[in-house]
């Protein structure tokens, strides 16, 4: 029995980029410091953070307080971001808000 060979012309690559469900399509700024995000597979929901940007604890959150720089949340590269690096996470957010609708940063 002889091998079989196969030609460049028969072999086929294809690439392809996976889509991560958890990457945030859209975000919209709500009062008191409050985000709708809605991600690729459809899932949507609220993220929380006014607890977080109050508490004493609020760390790189802090600056959020700001409701001029809150507000200038945005999606790059699938995750609700604002100037200066500040990001969340998308992958936890997803997962927080499929579960309860909400995602709540304490």
């Amino acid at each position: 029995m002889r091998p079989e060979r196969v030609s460049e012309e028969d072999s086929t690559l294809v690439l392809t980029t996976p889509r991560a469900p958890w990457r945030v399509e859209t975000v919209q700024v709500l009062p008191d410091f409050r985000l709708r995000v809605r991600f690729q597979d459809g899932t949507e929901g609220l993220v929380d953070l006014s607890a977080r940007v109050r508490s004493a604890a609020a760390g790189v959150f802090a600056s959020l307080a700001d409701p001029d720089l809150f507000a200038k949340a945005h999606v790059h590269l699938g995750a609700v971001t604002w100037p200066g690096e500040l990001d969340l996470a998308p992958d936890a957010m997803h997962a927080a808000i499929r579960r309860t609708g909400v995602w709540v940063l304490t």
